[in-house]
């Protein structure tokens, strides 16, 4: 997503979808499965395949420091939180870039071929950079798919911007707390197995990491659990808590992204505006980075409260900053939708977001 791009609506064409169901996704992860439906959370367990991933090794090829390069800020901060100061952690793409789109420059392709291991989302999230890493990467090393690893074909979320037919699923998977624990854990197995005389380090800054993730997950369950059950719906200006909604039975009533296409038709933003209206939902979500024009307007004529502080791949102040962290994303996320769908966003804001380790660096960018 980048600055001074048009606006457009993504897949409100004929019928709006009204849940992630109607639009695709598996019959079994609609809203309403979550705690706002039942006494527990809807179930995710890490799988085998994850928490043992990775290729045994000696230790690091250059005979010193794992380096390990990564791709979105989100996943960059997870895998800096497991490395602490006992590996060299590379972010690639700059943080408030687009994912989707990104095209790597020459110099990452040099970055890599140095590298140990090469951490990626998958789910077709940033396949250029993963294509870049398999040409590149140096023999011994492993490009590492986390998302792919969380999660199986038939759990993918397929809705409003990652339509079926187009083939890539929602790969948003980290903003789901429960599956973010899942990529951390992968992480700590590929680099204990890596770099064996670390091993202890690692998985030890792994459980403290799993902890706070299980406290985050907790406050939100308990915020959750605070808001009008007819208020946990999300529009919002991308489309990243499809995982999100299944575990804490919120409904995702859409999503309105920026791109280099056109601007939704008149016809088209009729419809989500009567569905805004219809739904009634207290306030829609924008972003702090890339205003909407289009969200304001459906604002402006529903009535409804328009907050355009959500952040999804920039995480919150600047390098060095406690906040700048994943767990500083999705606590300033989540206490922004809580506090402004009726909720009681307390334990969220009390939340330490800080890393595990005071030797956690930031990564360089």
């Amino acid at each position: 997503m980048r600055n001074g791009e048009s606006v457009r609506m993504i897949a409100w064409v004929g019928t709006i979808c009204l849940t992630l169901a109607a639009c695709g996704s598996n019959p079994a992860k609609t809203a309403g499965e979550g705690p706002a439906a039942n006494s527990k959370v809807a179930a995710f367990r890490c799988p085998a395949q994850a928490t043992s991933a990775g290729a045994a090794r000696s230790g690091p090829i250059g005979g010193a420091r794992l380096r390990v390069v990564t791709t979105v800020a989100p996943i960059t901060s997870i895998i800096a939180n497991i490395a602490g100061d006992k590996a060299d952690v590379h972010g690639i793409i700059p943080e408030g870039q687009d994912s989707h789109t990104y095209e790597p420059k020459p110099s990452v392709a040099a970055l890599i071929s140095k590298a140990d291991i090469v951490f990626v989302n998958g789910l077709k999230l940033e396949d250029p950079t993963k294509e870049i890493a398999n040409r590149n990467i140096p023999q011994g090393a492993q490009v590492v798919e986390v998302g792919s690893l969380t999660i199986s074909p038939d759990e993918y979320i397929y809705d409003f911007s990652f339509p079926k037919d187009g083939g890539k699923p929602n790969p948003h998977l980290w903003t789901n707390p429960p599956m973010a624990k899942c990529y951390a854990a992968i992480a700590a197995s590929v680099m204990a197995k890596a770099d064996p005389a670390n091993a202890a380090y690692f998985t030890d800054n792994y459980t403290r990491y799993a902890a706070k993730i299980d406290e985050l997950d907790k406050s939100m369950i308990d915020a959750t659990a605070s808001i009008p059950a007819a208020n946990r719906e999300l529009l919002t200006y991308h489309d990243a808590y499809a995982y999100f909604a299944v575990h804490y039975g919120w409904k995702v009533i859409g999503a309105i992204q920026v791109s280099s296409f056109e601007d939704p038709t008149p016809k088209e933003l009729a419809a989500l505006i009567e569905q805004v209206k219809a739904e009634k939902v207290p306030a829609i979500f924008g972003s702090e980075v890339f205003p909407s024009p289009v969200l304001e307007q459906i604002a402006k004529e529903t009535g409804v409260k328009y907050v355009d502080k959500l952040r999804d791949d920039d995480l919150p102040g600047a390098p060095g900053d406690a906040d700048h962290s994943y767990l500083g994303l999705m606590k300033f996320d989540f206490v922004t939708m809580v506090d402004n769908l009726g909720g009681d966003a307390s334990k969220l804001k009390a939340f330490d977001d800080g890393n595990v380790d005071k030797d956690t660096a930031d990564y360089p960018q």
